[in-house]
């Protein structure tokens, strides 16, 4: 069994800390605030000028001046803040963004990140991405273990042009969640009901190192 978008949501909550600043990218991570556990607040930032995004808004409240870097509707929590790309680039690039969490086409074994384009496709901006897995102190991936059609998205080198190289920290798929580690990536756990031989079945073309837990577990 594997996990459902919003399981895989709720498992790299788990990763956020009490007061984090945090910003989440587009798609699979924007669903990570609906799953964090009480008593934990975070502050997150939208890449394109608010500090202290809130909830999605409901139907009868939406203000569609009021939007994320992904152009949807949004709320701001109290005491939120605006300010301009300069301003807010400052903040990332200055390692003020303690996680950010993003979505990918493909990561590599070494900790590359490929997410911004495909090539012949249109692309409408690379948007933040670049700045944000240089500038947050901790990247984190979330995304399916493999495309749909089942082609392979964590490589020994991606094959889509680069967002960042060596960057990411952590993957969680809905099989697993690995670590970019100096000797490859490392096996950590396995999603409920998914067995080692699974995740490294559909790891086919990078070798695993599997933690001693995970197999004890």
């Amino acid at each position: 069994m594997s996990l459902t978008r919003e399981q895989m949501a709720a498992r790299a909550a788990l990763e956020l800390a009490d007061g984090s600043y945090v910003n989440l990218g587009i798609g699979l991570p924007t669903l990570v605030p609906n799953y964090v556990p009480p008593g934990v607040e975070l502050v997150l930032q939208s890449e394109n000028g608010v500090l202290g995004v809130g909830p999605y808004p409901a139907d009868s409240s939406v203000d569609p001046d009021l939007i994320n870097a992904g152009k949807e509707t949004i709320t701001v929590a109290p005491g939120a803040s605006y300010f301009d790309s300069a301003m807010s680039f400052a903040m990332i690039r200055g390692g003020k963004v303690d996680v950010a969490i993003l979505g990918a086409m493909q990561v590599s074994s070494s900790g590359d990140i490929a997410n911004w384009m495909i090539p012949g496709k249109m692309v409408k901006g690379m948007g933040g991405a670049m700045d944000l897995v240089h500038g947050a102190r901790r990247i984190i991936v979330l995304m399916e273990h493999v495309a749909r059609d089942g082609s392979a998205k964590i490589l020994p080198a991606c094959t889509l042009p680069l967002t960042g190289v060596g960057v990411v920290d952590r993957i969680i798929t809905d099989l697993a969640v690995l670590d970019v580690g100096a000797d490859g990536l490392v096996l950590r756990e396995c999603a409920p009901g998914v067995s080692v031989a699974e995740v490294v079945a559909a790891t086919p073309l990078v070798p695993l190192l599997v933690d001693e837990e995970v197999v004890l577990s």
